[in-house]
């Protein structure tokens, strides 16, 4: 009988170079079934570069990644048809209506007919912008483009969500229903993996933090543990943990 994986997800060693330069050394974490993983780290950590590399638009030079226990490379297929991606920038079809951009990534994974109508519907009223489907992205706020971006990315009921930055530059009623969505699609057994600049959310949201640095994780750690052992240095905030454990603050990053 085939045993189990011990991890969802496992990056191992990675290695990236482009030129001359390393920009991934050794990258190696894994990300549990059912957790919403902190990727956190200065700019030029390998934080996008490792993301890439996940979703096979780039191909590892060292190292392997494991989807349930196989490498991507005899799985990818299988990883991507699994995978949901909100990118930092906003990715939608401004000429189509905020339905119609669901429904189209969403038949990027082979969802047809019936089923494309309804998991578009559930997608839009899951974001809150059911009423505006017919309208165009054109016209959305920064706010309601970030959400019809997330709607596209869980269409297709994703098991593992990976988010690069989603609240970046959008007004605070946005951001609150964002997170409260990122908490209701894990408490339905969503995967997510969250990268942001914004510590306050890595909080509110993680259950283990992933700091990488230079290319390769420096911390890998359960969250409150974390928070515990600085407290005892006289240290409380994860802002104040992440400059103390890099030498530069996320606040810096942005």
């Amino acid at each position: 009988m085939e045993q189990a994986a011990k991890h969802l997800l496992e990056i191992r060693g990675l290695m990236k170079q482009y030129g001359n330069k390393n920009v991934l050394n050794g990258m190696k974490f894994y990300v549990d079934r059912g957790e919403v993983l902190g990727f956190l780290g200065p700019n030029g950590a390998g934080k996008s570069t490792t993301i890439r590399l996940i979703t096979g638009i780039e191909a590892v030079d060292q190292g392997k990644i494991l989807f349930e226990g196989r490498e991507i490379n005899e799985n990818l297929k299988s990883l991507q048809q699994s995978l949901g991606i909100v990118p930092q920038e906003i990715a939608l079809y401004n000429d189509l209506s905020a339905e119609q951009n669901v429904s189209f990534f969403c038949s990027l994974y082979g969802v047809r007919g019936k089923g494309l109508k309804e998991r578009t519907k559930e997608a839009l009223e899951f974001v809150g912008l059911w009423e505006h489907r017919k309208e165009r992205p054109g016209k959305f706020s920064g706010g309601m483009k970030r959400r019809l971006n997330i709607a596209c990315s869980i269409a297709h009921s994703p098991e593992i969500l990976i988010m690069d930055e989603p609240t970046v530059g959008i007004d605070p009623q946005s951001r609150n229903h964002i997170l409260s969505a990122i908490k209701e699609l894990n408490r339905r057994g969503t995967t997510v993996i969250y990268v942001s600049h914004y510590m306050e959310e890595i909080d509110a949201l993680c259950s283990r933090l992933v700091i990488a640095d230079q290319g390769a994780v420096i911390l890998d750690c359960d969250k409150e543990t974390l928070k515990r052992e600085y407290e005892k240095q006289g240290i409380s905030s994860l802002e104040d943990i992440f400059l103390s454990i890099t030498g530069s603050s996320l606040r810096d990053e942005e």
